[in-house]
């Protein structure tokens, strides 16, 4: 049996037999280029702030108004960690208030769009369903109906980047090891 694919365990495994075939063919880039052309041009903080809100207002104007939404360098796709939800709850004049923050891994900054709208679509529905569930899947839906889609392509794009470091690591690496030592 074979190990199952980073990023992909949980799929069936036929699935990640085809993924595999693709892999072993240096393809997933080809995969993903071909139906995936487009990056976007999100690339600040404030402009993924009101991409954002643009997509909260027509999905789901009666959750709360978002504090934050800001790219962050420390999320990284070798922790699986891809976007952040997080409520941030001060005392401000004798009240309790929690700010809604999102954060979205930098690496979505070279992402194609739809792998961008993916997560944070999946990072909105966390406003009004906590966990992974069938009520928050249904909700990822509504937002964007692709969803699962989009959720196993990205997967195989990060198969694909991870796999794409490995290669420049090694080659670094390699080039390292063949300088005469002095």
């Amino acid at each position: 049996m074979k190990p199952p694919l980073k990023f992909l365990q949980h799929y069936p495994s036929e699935l990640q037999d085809k993924i595999r075939q693709l892999q072993s063919q240096n393809m997933l880039g080809d995969y993903i280029n071909q139906r995936y052309p487009h990056s976007h041009t999100i690339q600040t903080d404030k402009a993924l702030y009101e991409y954002s809100t643009e997509i909260k207002q027509a999905f789901l104007r009666n959750t709360p108004l978002l504090d934050k939404v800001h790219y962050d360098n420390r999320l990284s796709i070798d922790h699986h960690a891809l976007g952040l939800n997080t409520a941030i709850s001060r005392v401000q004049g004798g009240k309790l208030k929690a700010k809604k923050e999102i954060k979205i891994s930098s690496f979505f900054k070279t992402s194609p769009a739809e792998f961008l709208r993916m997560i944070v679509v999946h990072e909105l529905a966390h406003l009004k369903e906590r966990n992974h569930d069938k009520a928050f899947y249904q909700l990822c839906r509504y937002m964007e109906p692709n969803y699962h889609q989009l959720e196993f392509d990205c997967r195989v794009y990060l198969l694909w980047k991870a796999e794409t470091k490995d290669v420049k690591t090694e080659k670094i690496y390699v080039t390292l090891e063949n300088i005469p030592k002095k």
